[in-house]
C-alpha cells in the first residue's frame, strides 16, 4: 500500500502502521484521515493481518495534533463536517475495527493524537510520551470522540481537568491513571508492541472479534452490552474454533486456530 502521509509493512500477521509527517510532527489533515481510512479498510480486507499496531514515524510524536493552519478559517457548518466525517471515516472506525488495535505512543500525542490513540483497543507508551487535549486552548473542544473516551478511560473528573487546564500529562501519570497500560523506552515501545501482538495471535480472532464488539457494546447508548455478551457466548459454541480450543485444553496440547 502505497500513501503520501503513511507508511505501512505487514509480517507475521501483524499489520504496522504509521503516521508518516515528521516534519508536521505526524499532524492529521484531511488527506490523512482519508489515508488513515484507506489503510484500515484495507487491512480489515486483508486475512493475513490480524492485529495491527499504529504509531508515528520518528521519536518525537504519535500525532502532535491536527494540522490548525487547515482548519483555523472555518465556518460553523465546516466545523461540524470536519468533526463529524473524522469521527466516522477513522475514530469510530478505528474503535469499532474487529481486529485488534494497539496504539504505540511515541512521544507527543495531543489533541487530534490523543484521540487517535483512545480509538485504539489499547494503548502503550514510550517514556518520553506527552499526552493533552489542549483544544480548549484554541478556543474549540475536543471534536474527535475526546470528550466521550477520556472520561471512559481516566475517568470524569480527570477528564475534566485535563480538557479544561488544556494541559499534557507524561507517560507514566498516564499510566497511572489508566490511559496507557505499559511505559518502556522509546528503543522498546515497538517490541513491546509486536510482543502483545504475539500474544493476541496465540488466541482465537473470533473470539477476540466478538469480544471487541461485546466490550464496546457497553458504552453505546440503547445497546444493551450484556445482552451482546450472552448472544456472542451462545455463538461462539457453534463455531470451529470453539471446538479447537476447548480440544486442545482437554487433551493438554497447543489450540492451533484456523
Amino acid at each position: 500500500m502505497d500513501f503520501e502521509n503513511l507508511l505501512v509493512e505487514i509480517n507475521d500477521n501483524i499489520a504496522i502502521v504509521r503516521i508518516n509527517r515528521p516534519k508536521k510532527l505526524n499532524a492529521l489533515n484531511r488527506e490523512t484521515i482519508g489515508e488513515i481510512h484507506s489503510a484500515f479498510d484495507a487491512l480489515l480486507k486483508n486475512q493475513d493481518v490480524k492485529v495491527v499496531i499504529l504509531t508515528g514515524s520518528g521519536e518525537k510524536a504519535f500525532v502532535a495534533g491536527a494540522d490548525i493552519a487547515e482548519f483555523s478559517d472555518y465556518s460553523v457548518e465546516e466545523g461540524k463536517d470536519l468533526a463529524a466525517k473524522g469521527q466516522e471515516l477513522v475514530f469510530d472506525y478505528i474503535a469499532n475495527f474487529p481486529k485488534p488495535v494497539i496504539a504505540a505512543v511515541n512521544g507527543f500525542a495531543l489533541g487530534g493524537g490523543l484521540e487517535l490513540a483512545m480509538s485504539a483497543h489499547f494503548r502503550i507508551a514510550s517514556d518520553n510520551a506527552k499526552l493533552g487535549l489542549p483544544e480548549t486552548s484554541l478556543g474549540v473542544i475536543p471534536g474527535y470522540g475526546g470528550t466521550q473516551r477520556l472520561p471512559e478511560l481516566v475517568g470524569k473528573g480527570r477528564a475534566m481537568e485535563m480538557i479544561m487546564t488544556a494541559g499534557m500529562i507524561d507517560a507514566e501519570t498516564a499510566k497511572n491513571y489508566g490511559l496507557v497500560n505499559h511505559v518502556t523506552s522509546v528503543e522498546e515501545l515497538l517490541p513491546l508492541a509486536e510482543k502483545l501482538a504475539g500474544k493476541i495471535l496465540n488466541n482465537s480472532m473470533q473470539a477476540i472479534s466478538s469480544a471487541i464488539k461485546a466490550v464496546n457494546d457497553n458504552y453505546k447508548i440503547g445497546v444493551d452490552g450484556y445482552q451482546t455478551e450472552i448472544d456472542s457466548f451462545g455463538n461462539a459454541f457453534g463455531t470451529e474454533d470453539f471446538k479447537e480450543g476447548t480440544d486442545a485444553f482437554l487433551n493438554k496440547r497447543k489450540a492451533n486456530f484456523k
